[in-house]
């Protein structure tokens, strides 16, 4: 690979960079949206430091004697993989096959619980739900009718689904999943989003560990897939 080559690549991984963070939201699909300015910034640093160096060598072209041992590696052509996938070709998100293959995030201890709101059904985000099913010795989710949503996880050799949603704590690399198993209707097709509505599936004692994370659904809606998907936030409810 040239000098003039490498160049290039720098800038086209700089506007790769600056495309996916500023005009599209693919940037969601790799890191959290607070990372969004530190992105730009990177692609502005390799676009312009690329600029730089082109002017430089075009101001030293005419000075330039001997052989060129300015060459990397022919191998370093791979970096421009991703570069140009994030200017024409997006990696699909992560999803059910990703869920399927990982283990559930562990569930932070609470010593406290708030009042449920009366609601019915009443919004929560998968985490809160398993909180709730497995720490809440107060029983508040016995009988609750709650709204979650998620995407469609199928189960494995054993058949049934989980609904689910993957949370990224900084980036796609240190991607977790929360699940719940949800009874009482056939799977839908993998990655499907949904906005399914239940009460909990009795399995388990509630309130303790043994407490199974999973829902006997009453009815299942299909829902967009949210702009920052790799959130566990609350249900949008119907207007």
């Amino acid at each position: 690979m040239k000098r003039h080559a490498q160049v290039l690549l720098l800038v086209l991984i700089g506007i790769g960079l600056l495309h996916a963070a500023l005009f599209t939201d693919l940037y969601l699909r790799y890191v959290k949206e607070g990372l969004r300015p530190v992105l730009v910034v990177s692609g502005v640093l390799l676009t312009l430091m690329g600029i730089a160096a082109a002017a430089l060598d075009r101001g030293h072209a005419g000075h330039a004697h001997g052989h060129d041992h300015s060459a990397a590696p022919r191998i370093a052509w791979l970096l421009a993989l991703p570069a140009l996938s994030l200017l024409l070709y997006a990696p699909p998100a992560l999803g059910a096959y990703t869920a399927a293959h990982s283990n559930n995030k562990p569930v932070e201890h609470r010593k406290r619980f708030e009042t449920l709101p009366a609601a019915s059904p009443l919004p929560m985000t998968l985490t809160d739900f398993t909180t709730r099913v497995q720490q809440d010795r107060t029983l508040a989710i016995k009988g609750r009718s709650v709204l979650l949503t998620g995407f469609a996880t199928p189960a494995g050799a054993g058949g049934g689904w989980y609904l689910t949603r993957i949370i990224f704590t900084c980036c796609a690399a240190d991607a977790q999943t929360v699940k719940v198993r949800v009874y009482g209707t056939e799977a839908p097709a993998a990655n499907t989003w949904l906005a399914v509505t239940g009460t909990w599936h009795a399995k388990g004692s509630l309130g303790t560990r043994s407490a199974q994370a999973a829902l006997d659904a009453r009815q299942l809606r299909p829902v967009a897939q949210p702009v920052n998907a790799f959130t566990d936030d609350l249900p949008l409810t119907p207007s």
